[in-house]
């Protein structure tokens, strides 16, 4: 038996015995009483109800791992935005450099690590309402009037309007009401923090029209100062309103109308010096000696100094909005929901792309705007043993960049090859040494015109059949169709604006033109069988086979070593995933305590890996298929209430990554610089051989941590003195990450070490009206980054992004 083939029994057997190693995973306790919980949702009679499968249902009768986190905990542990809550959700992974460079992985999976292509999708879908979010970008505003927040993991297909093949964020806001209420939040705290919340809602006409109107800003001063600019950097300038109005037209028939607009503008995002690692390029062209060369030094070599001096100014402004209208409609056995949207994405960016105070890229900004509609027709009823869902989704999407990218009179000495130079050499052969002579490339400039449009249609059904009481099979299907073209041109002239450029400032921005297409139907499909074992234990077991549409590159394409583009690269075929899953969920005494438990087994062939193509200096990222990867794992999830006003939870996950096969991989830093060779000198080697790709099958899969937990409690005893339902409390919430890889092929330069952090907060409330709390986040000063990455040229330069520092203040919040 092949070793593989061992492990998935294994996975199986240790699941179907009910017996397995339980680590931290991703679930909480339901609220008592008044006191939030880490894990949620909406209750009715104790039961934590959700709409993960497009009909409310309780959580622990769903046969799919699902986390469920409810406004009680988004507020009381600070969770405001998808890149919170992961301290929250082991397996939920959040990565941003800027918003537009952001990637939302459920398992590991989903987005590539590293540079954003407007060509790709994303394999974790976000929905608020029921509507597509299609930009990743919107994952980093914060939370507007929330109920609750839904993580599903695993492939969502057969009942999601937009297929998705690692799992979907399906966020739920506040309805309307018909009974006058209102919220009203504040916190402040240091580095300048002020935070508003507030909605209201009742009735306009009657029991027939009801408004509810909601806003959220947030401001706060950066993390780290950058000496060029006397400002502080990393900040955060954030404000989004949002409106709802609910018409009960006919006893059978709900029409609601919404509306949204948020708006980001802070100085952000720069990611700063870390540490340097050698390469094969010559010394005298590794950072240490270029850097000497210019009298070159960063500010710090600390990166938890928080200091820079980037010398380009920083920019992350973002509009998202939209409106959207969802009819639900009783019919026969069942209901007909139809959800139109259309959305808007302005992007208007500037970033220092050197992450130096040198001059190597003056200008590295790619305004984007963006426009979505998307139709989705669903019907859900029963009828006898049988309840079903179908569906039908359409999606069309306009995308517009304007590109622009300026090289500055260092970029010469960083970007080219001195030439003949000694090994340790600061000085220059000759005065006519391309590398020599910033004239070469100083004021290089590249405008980009991009044009993108994608079409996404499908049909979509799941059937649940129940053969006895306990015993359900759920198949499901969905037939989509995906149509994708591109228009890339890049307009290149040097400093004299002249469009004739010889061989070295061909190597560092080409000037090319393509126009890549990209079409296909897929069909995909899962069936999941679910037994109850006893009244609260469940069991089930799933298969799914699904796909992540192919692509196109928008982002420039590599070139070949005559410097011209390899227009073969010009699409990426689509990712085909196998899918399994084992999951048991139980709640005993007394529907007190929960342990939830699932195993999984993810094979994806043609895996949609962002690389760089660093042996030719190319500043961007492309896209490429890695020939297969498998992520496998354990998930527990456990909470509990032993006593009154105590809930403890405990949630974790064990995930095993790998790239099985990708043999035509980038080379990490190590290997990377030198001259081509097929055999690569020793990592490291100055002025060595670098082969043109390498063999990284075996290797880590990027931004995957193998071991991962979330875990705290909150206790509350009653105050007699402030009122018959005042309570005090003290809450403690804790998370751990072990070692991830930062690059997308694995770099001893680039690993982040694991991390745990702690969060506490105290206070006093009344139920259902006030409550006043202070908190402290990352209690223990941590240092850690978020991300790390690459120069660009391989001089080893290593660039981070250090994750907030210890932050503290207080929180009152008003319920009327």
């Amino acid at each position: 038996m092949q070793p593989s083939a061992r492990w998935r029994q294994a996975l199986f057997a240790a699941l179907a015995g009910s017996t397995m190693l339980i680590a931290p995973a991703a679930f909480a306790a339901p609220a008592d009483d008044a006191a939030p919980a880490a894990d949620g949702a909406a209750e009715t009679g104790g039961e934590i109800l959700v709409t993960a499968r497009r009909r409310q249902e309780a959580v622990q009768d769903v046969p799919l791992a699902i986390s469920v986190v409810d406004a009680k905990a988004i507020e009381a542990t600070g969770s405001f935005n998808v890149a919170k809550l992961t301290q929250l959700q082991p397996s939920l992974q959040f990565y941003s450099t800027n918003p537009r460079n952001s990637a939302a992985n459920i398992r590991g999976l989903g987005a590539p690590f590293g540079l954003t292509n407007d060509g790709i999708e994303q394999g974790v879908g976000i929905y608020i309402d029921q509507v597509y979010y299609s930009r990743i970008a919107s994952a980093t505003f914060d939370f507007v009037d929330v109920e609750r927040v839904e993580v599903l993991r695993g492939p969502q297909g057969t009942l999601y309007g937009k297929n998705t093949t690692a799992g979907a964020i399906n966020i739920t806001t506040r309805a309307p009401s018909f009974t006058p209420e209102g919220r009203a939040e504040v916190s402040i705290g240091n580095l300048g923090l002020v935070q508003v919340k507030g909605s209201v809602s009742g009735p306009l006409i009657g029991d027939k029209v009801a408004i509810r109107l909601a806003g959220s800003t947030t401001t706060r001063n950066g993390t780290i100062y950058n000496v060029t600019t006397d400002k502080h950097v990393n900040a955060q300038d954030n404000l989004g309103v949002r409106g709802q109005l609910l018409w009960k037209a006919t006893d059978t028939l709900d029409l609601t109308f919404a509306g949204d607009y948020n708006r980001q503008n802070p100085d952000c995002c720069a990611q700063i010096y870390v540490r340097t690692g050698a390469t094969q390029r010559p010394l005298n062209r590794q950072f240490a000696a270029l850097a000497a060369a210019f009298n070159y030094a960063p500010p710090s070599t600390d990166a938890f100094d928080r200091v820079t001096d980037l010398d380009t100014p920083l920019k992350a402004k973002q509009e998202i909005g939209g409106a959207s209208l969802r009819a639900e409609l009783e019919l026969g056995n069942g209901s007909l929901t139809s959800v139109t949207a259309w959305r808007f994405w302005n992007w208007d960016p500037s970033n220092d792309r050197d992450f130096t105070g040198l001059p190597i890229t003056t200008v590295s900004a790619n305004p984007s705007r963006q426009r979505q509609w998307t139709q989705e027709f669903r019907y859900a009823g029963t009828s006898g043993k049988l309840d079903y869902v179908a569906g039908l989704f359409g999606f069309h999407q306009k995308l517009h960049t304007s590109g622009l990218q300026v090289q500055g009179p260092a970029a010469s000495r960083f970007l080219l090859n001195p030439g003949n130079v000694p090994a340790g050499s600061r000085g220059c052969a000759t005065a006519t040494t391309a590398a020599c002579n910033p004239v070469v490339l100083n004021g290089l400039t590249s405008v980009n015109d991009i044009d993108f449009k994608n079409t996404s249609v499908a049909a979509f059904g799941q059937l649940t059949w129940h053969i006895t009481d306990r015993l359900r099979l759920q198949p499901g299907l969905r037939v989509n169709y995906d149509k994708k073209t591109g228009a890339y041109t890049a307009i290149v002239t040097t400093g004299t604006g002249s469009t004739t450029l010889n061989a070295d400032q061909r190597g560092v921005l080409a000037p090319q033109s393509y126009s890549p297409k990209f079409s296909d139907w897929n069909v995909s499909g899962d069936f999941t069988a679910s037994y109850d074992v006893a009244r609260d234990v469940l069991a089930y077991a799933t298969y799914a086979r699904s796909f992540k549409s192919g692509g196109i590159n928008l982002s420039g394409l590599p070139l070949d070593a005559n410097n011209n583009p390899i227009l073969s690269a010009g699409s990426v075929k689509p990712e085909k995933v196998n899918h399994y899953e084992v999951g048991l969920k139980t709640q005993f005494l007394d529907r007190r305590a929960t342990l939830n438990l699932s195993g999984f087994w993810t094979e994806i062939n043609d895996y949609q890996a962002t690389v760089t193509n660093g042996q030719l200096g190319v500043l961007r990222g492309y896209l490429a298929n890695a020939q297969k990867v498998r992520v496998r794992g354990f998930e527990a999830d456990f909470s509990v209430r032993p006593v009154q006003g105590l809930n403890l939870y405990a949630s974790g996950a064990f995930t095993d990554h790998e790239y099985v096969k990708f043999t035509d991989a980038p080379c990490p830093p190590e290997l990377s610089g030198g001259s081509t060779g097929a055999v690569a000198s020793a990592p490291g080697t100055p002025g060595g051989v670098s082969p043109a790709n390498c063999n990284i099958s075996g290797q880590w899969l990027p931004g995957i941590s193998k071991w991962s937990a979330s875990f705290g409690g909150e206790y509350a005893v009653p105050v007699r003195l402030i009122g018959d339902d005042a309570q005090t409390y003290l809450g403690v919430d804790g998370s751990y990450r072990s070692k991830f890889s930062s690059n997308p092929s694995r770099s001893a330069y680039t690993d982040i070490a694991g991390y745990a952090l702690f969060n506490v907060r105290a206070g006093f409330r009344t139920e259902n009206k006030w409550d006043l709390f202070g908190w402290v986040r990352n209690v223990f000063d941590k240092n850690y980054y978020e991300v790390l990455a690459l120069q660009s040229g391989n001089t080893g330069l290593i660039v981070g992004q250090p994750a907030d520092p210890r932050t503290y203040g207080a929180t009152l919040r008003l319920t009327f």
